[in-house]
């Protein structure tokens, strides 16, 4: 069974760096223990994101149920992926990808989804919150994986970043153009 140290701390050395394994990847052992530290956490928040997903989609209700339903449906999809990218780039820098639940429970960094809604209302607001989260963390990640010089995950990063950006986008549409927004627009113009 895995203790609560080993799902906080992973794979770690005894200065506490990501354990790597030997590959003839050619960027410094350093800047690649730097980045499989930074995917890990990635790796937990993104299975988080997905698990919310699924239940944003089994439990929707209300007179946007179908299209809600599906929606979050097309998300969890993309979701999946960018879990696969991020687990398949800490392993190609020699590192070891972590997705267990216990870990994820442990480690990640997004709100607890809220087991009690139901709405439609309140489902785009829990997932908007979990995706625009997530998608500030992924351009954090593209900046330090920049400074780092390891332009290749900075590359899967933006990559994740513009896919969140663009679901973001469909999901908080279902808030958007109501009378409460556009009357709050038209104050904050005058």
């Amino acid at each position: 069974m895995i203790s609560t140290t080993q799902a906080r701390g992973g794979a770690r050395t005894a200065s506490g760096a990501p354990r790597l394994l030997r590959t003839r990847n050619d960027l410094p052992a350093d800047v690649r223990a730097q980045a499989v530290r930074l995917l890990e956490q990635q790796l937990v928040d993104c299975i988080d994101l997905q698990t919310q997903c699924k239940q944003a989609h089994w439990n929707v209700k209300g007179p946007s149920f179908i299209a809600l339903h599906e929606l979050f449906d097309d998300i969890n999809e993309s979701v999946e992926g960018y879990i696969d990218l991020l687990g398949e780039r800490v392993v190609q820098l020699g590192g070891i990808a972590e997705g267990t639940a216990r870990v994820v429970a442990a480690r990640s960094q997004l709100p607890e989804y809220p087991l009690t809604i139901v709405t439609g209302e309140e489902h785009v607001a829990a997932l908007a919150d979990a995706l625009a989260r997530f998608g500030s963390s992924a351009r954090k990640g593209i900046d330090e994986l920049d400074e780092l010089g390891d332009h290749d995950t900075a590359d899967i990063l933006t990559e994740i970043s513009r896919g969140i950006d663009k679901w973001l986008w469909f999901v908080e549409a279902h808030q958007q153009g109501g009378r409460s927004d556009t009357s709050s627009a038209a104050a904050r113009s005058k």
